[in-house]
């Protein structure tokens, strides 16, 4: 079976013009595009199943760039099936269980995401990104049939994935969003448009709030954001001390997940929110090999958004699963 998903996905890539049709509309996407990922395959997702009330689905980040096989065109999207294309995706999915699930259960997609490159260009991306999007739809509605059994669920992602989340939110209905424990937007923006037009994307208010959408973007100062993320964003908080204004927190972390932490001097950063732009701004880091390839700044620190807050990360969630068992009467497991 493998081997026919190959050769399938083999020939549509050949392509370097493909039309293709999602919710309605067409799409055009230059390069060669894989075959989509059927999430009934078990080799399409990463699950771990702890027996848990509650689940974590989270969508990773931009893990891939343009890459080209022998006598085919480049790819601007992750081939799922393919093994060199997906162990960086399966890193980060491995990674950020180990970091935020606790006894959550864990399910995360594979799916065609926009290579890195995409993000050079508003263009490239409004075409590109549709597609990507498309599958983590068809991997949420599978995960909800098929996988998730009724349990309450935090939606995750990061970056990329992040916008996923924001997305999601958007296609929810409200069955779903009643189960839903919390959304968590890290690294992107949550435009204030979608705030007033979208009843399922809820500010966070504070520590424990349900129902509600967590977002922030991490920088030195103002003028070290990524503009590819948007200006306009509505949602922010600070997730050391679970504020929305200007409190600052203080937070003492080694700066690299690249070297052991006995390998490093720890920073002591202060960290606060700057409410009128809702960037978190982060004094004292001593990092240095964090700017993102292609798209990244120094003083923007993007990559370090899940591995700074990893411990507040990992306690919030929980407590928020401790809050929504609670309002809705089930049993809680301290």
């Amino acid at each position: 079976m493998q081997t026919c998903k190959r050769c399938v996905s083999w020939c549509v890539t050949m392509l370097t013009v493909t039309i293709y049709a999602m919710a309605g509309s067409w799409h055009i996407v230059e390069g060669a595009l894989p075959m989509a990922p059927d999430y009934n395959d078990t080799t399409q997702w990463y699950v771990q199943d702890r027996h848990g009330v509650a689940d974590i689905f989270y969508i990773v980040s931009t893990e891939t760039d343009d890459y080209q096989l022998p006598d085919s065109p480049i790819f601007h999207f992750a081939d799922t099936y393919n093994n060199d294309v997906r162990a960086a995706l399966h890193g980060e999915m491995v990674g950020v269980d180990h970091l935020l699930s606790g006894s959550h259960n864990f399910y995360s997609p594979y799916y065609r995401q926009c290579t890195m490159q995409a993000f050079m260009a508003d263009s490239l991306v409004a075409m590109r990104l549709p597609l990507a999007m498309e599958d983590v739809s068809r991997a949420f509605r599978h995960y909800l049939k098929h996988m998730n059994q009724g349990r309450p669920f935090i939606l995750a992602g990061f970056s990329q994935g992040a916008m996923a989340v924001v997305h999601l939110l958007q296609e929810m209905d409200s069955a779903t969003y009643d189960r839903m424990i919390a959304a968590y937007v890290i690294g992107a923006n949550v435009p204030q448009q979608l705030v007033d037009t979208c009843s399922r994307v809820v500010p966070v208010k504070g520590a424990d709030d349900t129902g509600v959408t967590i977002c922030y973007n991490s920088v030195r100062d103002p003028g070290c954001m990524l503009h590819m993320l948007g200006d306009d964003n509505a949602i922010g908080i600070n997730p050391v001390n679970w504020r929305t204004d200007a409190t600052p927190a203080t937070l003492v972390t080694v700066p690299s997940p690249g070297h052991h932490d006995d390998e490093q001097q720890t920073d002591t950063l202060t960290v606060h929110l700057d409410p009128a732009t809702k960037l978190l701004l982060v004094d004292g880091y001593t990092g240095t090999h964090y700017v993102l390839p292609l798209i990244g700044k120094v003083g923007n620190y993007h990559s370090l958004e899940l591995w700074l807050y990893r411990k507040e990360l990992c306690e919030n969630m929980a407590l928020r699963t401790r809050a929504y068992l609670r309002k809705h009467g089930m049993t809680v497991t301290e």
